[in-house]
């Protein structure tokens, strides 16, 4: 089970991504989702979402952290997150 903080921060960022980067909010996101693979973001909404984070949760991603490996699903990017 979730703790409340990881629940708010994964609804958050759930709903930034349909609102903002795949621009439909009703889109059914799943939490293991493929993101990019999928063709759902691209490189230039990864950074966004990057910007995003930083701004929202004070999570900084470098540059480096912004790849399909390690933030092609909502799980990879709340256990980004949640790492602080």
């Amino acid at each position: 089970m979730l703790n409340q903080d990881e629940q708010a921060v994964r609804t958050k960022i759930r709903a930034f991504i349909t609102r903002e980067l795949i621009r439909d909010e009703e889109y059914p996101l799943e939490d293991d989702e493929s993101l990019i693979n999928d063709g759902l973001m691209d490189s230039f909404s990864l950074a966004e979402l990057a910007v995003y984070v930083n701004d929202t949760f004070g999570v900084y991603i470098p540059d480096a952290d912004l790849t399909v490996e390690k933030m092609d699903t909502l799980d990879q990017i709340i256990a980004r997150v949640m790492q602080r």
